[in-house]
């Protein structure tokens, strides 16, 4: 038996700077959302203008949780204080676990 579910809220995403000024839309990850347990983050990036994102997100620390990053177009160089580091590409799919400890870069190239 099919059972009907109807959408119980339409979430809107807000425009927001992260990393060293990156502009990207964030449609999950807020305080408002209860809901998402225990969290998810949910940030979209893309612009016609290099200066909205090539700053891209400099050596930070994720403290030990799951990350997922598909590239739709374009290019993200990924590097960690473990010394793995890679390019992911438009149409790939990285996911990674971020041991507690360990920093990381996330730097988008080209247009």
């Amino acid at each position: 038996m099919d059972t009907v579910r109807r959408v119980s809220q339409i979430l809107k995403s807000h425009p927001t700077l992260e990393g060293a000024g990156v502009h990207l839309k964030r449609a999950f990850g807020f305080q408002q959302m209860p809901r998402l347990d225990p969290f998810l983050l949910l940030d979209d990036f893309h612009s016609d203008k290099p200066e909205e994102y090539l700053p891209g997100f400099p050596w930070h620390p994720h403290r030990g949780i799951e990350t997922i990053t598909y590239v739709l177009q374009g290019q993200v160089a990924h590097g960690d204080s473990l010394g793995n580091q890679g390019v992911i590409t438009a149409g790939d799919v990285q996911w990674m676990t971020v041991g507690s400890g360990v920093i990381q870069q996330e730097m988008p190239r080209g247009r």
